[in-house]
Order: C-alpha cells, then sequence, then structure tokens
C-alpha cells in the first residue's frame, strides 16, 4: 500500500482512511487476513501504537475484526463494505462541492462542468 500524510489530521485517523479505502476498493479483500500491526506499522513509517490504535478503531467499526491466535481480517459483510465505500464517495462528493462553490459555481455549473469532464474521459 502507499501510505501518504500530511498535517491536516492526526495520524491515527489519516491510517484508518486510508486503510478503510483499501477495504473498500479492495486492496484489502473481504476476508483477507492483514499484516501484522508491526508490518503495517512499518510499511507506512509510523509508530506501531499508532497503527494499533487505527486498527482498533476499525475494528469497532466492523470493517476489521480479529481471531485471537490468527491475526486481523478484513469483514466479510459486503454490505457493510458498500455502505462504507458510499459513506467514504459521500465525504469527497461534500468536499468538491464545497471547494466548488467557493470558487463561485452553482450546482447546474457545477453539473455541467462534471459532464463535460466525464465526456473526455471517454474519448
Amino acid at each position: 500500500m502507499n501510505w501518504q500524510f500530511n498535517n491536516d489530521a492526526p495520524i491515527y485517523s489519516q491510517l484508518i482512511g486510508q486503510i478503510k479505502q483499501g477495504i473498500v476498493s479492495g486492496a484489502f479483500p473481504a476476508g483477507e487476513r492483514l499484516p501484522s500491526v508491526r508490518d503495517m506499522a512499518t510499511e507506512a513509517g509510523v509508530n506501531p501504537n499508532t497503527m494499533q490504535r487505527a486498527l482498533t478503531e476499525l475494528e469497532r467499526d466492523g470493517l476489521v475484526f480479529s481471531q485471537r491466535t490468527a491475526g486481523r481480517f478484513v469483514t466479510e459483510d459486503r454490505t457493510m463494505i458498500e455502505t462504507a465505500k458510499r459513506k467514504l464517495a459521500e465525504t469527497h462528493i461534500q468536499s468538491f462541492l464545497t471547494a466548488m462553490s467557493r470558487l463561485g459555481y452553482q450546482k447546474e455549473e457545477i453539473l455541467t462542468l462534471v459532464r463535460q469532464e466525464a465526456t473526455q474521459g471517454e474519448e
């Protein structure tokens, strides 16, 4: 996984977001065993306690579960994964709409621009 961090939010919350994105995109498939906390922390370049905190939060959300001796796994509940995917999409859309309105665009203008960009991408 390609870990990227910025100074806008705590590292653990950025880890949560990036792991969640990995789950909904299929980089961490449903039912798959996750690497150990230590391995993930090393790969991300963060303290293992920080990674542990992020994974504990994902367990609370139900996207990850623990099996005592086998480690952590991605949930097999595809409805839960789809719900998380939808929530992430809604968050991105709201951020986009806020940024566009700050630029002075109205909703119809935004929709027109999005349609034009989507059409150009097909060509």
